[in-house]
């Protein structure tokens, strides 16, 4: 297990430890002026609020998500960019093109039948948005936020989720020095997919570790 003041680490499977750890202030001056602007819209009437959510959730589960996707699907079909993706998550992410703030420090976690790795912040919601775009709301939740180290198990099950007994579940603590995305499994029968193939079985919730990927026979169905 990491320093503090580095990643963290809780591995769950009776026990869990509980690490303080610095964080950066979570809406920086863009952000700040960005939600001004927003309020300010709505208030004048100028932009639908509904509009407004609609366009939210599109860079939260579709747009922004692409992106990690295409990174998932080439580890998936390239070792050698797998094993530099494990290596060094954000330099191998800078390798295609995905890089910025909140992004720049990256550690990939590679889910195995043994184990299965999950991301939390614990503070705010520190997330990687080069590369799964902007965090849902349920991510940034005090109940997720407590309930992911202290029920691991308990939350993936909510999430639909069910693991065997024996595969150990790690819990990542994002910080502002070190964020997370999980390598998820590749599906059974998908060997000699393409990539653009396996892109679509990738979902964000699979590479935060809420969620595993989709089942290729649901996906073609």
């Amino acid at each position: 297990m990491a320093d503090d003041h580095d990643h963290h680490e809780h591995d769950h499977h009776d026990e869990h430890d509980h690490h303080d750890h610095d964080h950066q202030h979570p809406m920086s001056d863009t952000a700040l002026r960005v939600k001004a602007l927003e309020s300010l819209l709505v208030e004048k009437g100028l932009v639908d609020p509904a509009a407004l959510d609609q366009l939210i959730d599109l860079y939260e589960t579709r747009i922004g998500p692409r992106n990690g996707a295409r990174i998932v699907a080439r580890a998936w079909t390239d070792p050698d960019f797998r094993a530099a993706l494990l290596a060094n998550g954000a330099e191998a992410a800078r390798t295609l093109g995905y890089e910025g703030r909140q992004g720049e420090d990256m550690k990939v976690l590679e889910n195995t039948p043994e184990t299965h790795n999950m991301v939390v912040c614990t503070l705010c919601s520190c997330y990687p948005w080069p590369v799964l775009g902007l965090p849902p709301v349920w991510y940034k939740s005090a109940p997720y936020r407590a309930r992911a180290v202290n029920d691991p198990r308990g939350v993936l099950e909510e999430f639909g989720v069910r693991l065997a007994d024996g595969v150990g579940i790690k819990v990542w603590d994002s910080t502002a020095e070190m964020r997370y995305m999980v390598l998820p499994m590749q599906p059974a029968g998908t060997e000699g997919w393409s990539a653009e193939q396996l892109e679509e079985l990738v979902t964000r919730d699979s590479m935060i570790g809420t969620g595993i990927a989709r089942d290729p026979q649901e996906a073609s169905a």
